[in-house]
């Protein structure tokens, strides 16, 4: 089979997701780019615990199934723009955790107040200018992937937050990032005068974290 280690790499991930409560039965999905014009990712309604290496799917970046028996995940279309959008993002992470959805019901983006905020997903986190239905994949996807800018994170209004790296470790570490964010954010605004980091820093922790973090 190919790409096993990939595709094992990826039912983990669903598998931590699950674990750490951050989805809720399979309403959440993940993939890996593979090269320039394919993607392999989970499929549609099929459980974390059960599913096995050969039911994740290869689709191209127009979203035609190239391998796999099973359905894409229905959220395809929000994979495959973010990454035709963005060369290098190598992972995307959509999952439904408790405080980052809340911030998508609010309607409320999440300025950069911590520095792995800055350094991780490249600042604050926005939020979709408009409530598009989960129904309507293929608006949605649009809406995701114009919003997400250079962010490595981007919160779906009335829905739940994508997060982006690399690769699928970086990505995961994003969703960790994106909901601490959010449950700090929720417990301070209304309490607290945040200390949101000025526009320079977060620039200058982003190019730190990317070319000198590791080799300092």
């Amino acid at each position: 089979m190919e790409h096993l280690e990939l595709r094992q790499d990826i039912i983990k991930a669903c598998l931590w997701l699950l674990d750490k409560g951050l989805v809720t039965g399979t309403w959440g999905n993940v993939s890996v780019r593979l090269n320039e014009n394919q993607i392999l990712l989970t499929p549609s309604r099929i459980d974390y615990d059960v599913m096995v290496p050969q039911d994740l799917v290869v689709v191209d970046y127009d979203g035609n199934k190239l391998s796999g028996e099973r359905l894409p995940t229905s959220e395809m279309h929000l994979h495959r723009l973010i990454y035709r959008r963005r060369a290098d993002v190598g992972a995307i992470v959509h999952y439904h955790p408790r405080y980052a959805s809340a911030m998508c019901a609010a309607g409320e983006s999440i300025p950069p107040f911590f520095e792995e905020m800055s350094q991780l997903i490249g600042g604050g986190i926005p939020i979709t200018s408009r409530y598009v239905s989960s129904g309507q994949h293929l608006e949605l996807a649009v809406e995701a992937a114009e919003c997400i800018g250079e962010q490595n994170a981007v919160l779906i209004r009335n829905h739940a937050p994508v997060c982006c790296g690399k690769d699928l470790k970086e990505a995961l570490v994003c969703c960790q990032v994106v909901e601490k964010a959010a449950a700090c954010y929720i417990a301070l605004k209304d309490r607290f005068s945040l200390e949101v980091i000025p526009e320079e820093y977060v620039r200058s922790e982003r190019r730190r974290y990317l070319f000198k973090y590791g080799y300092e």
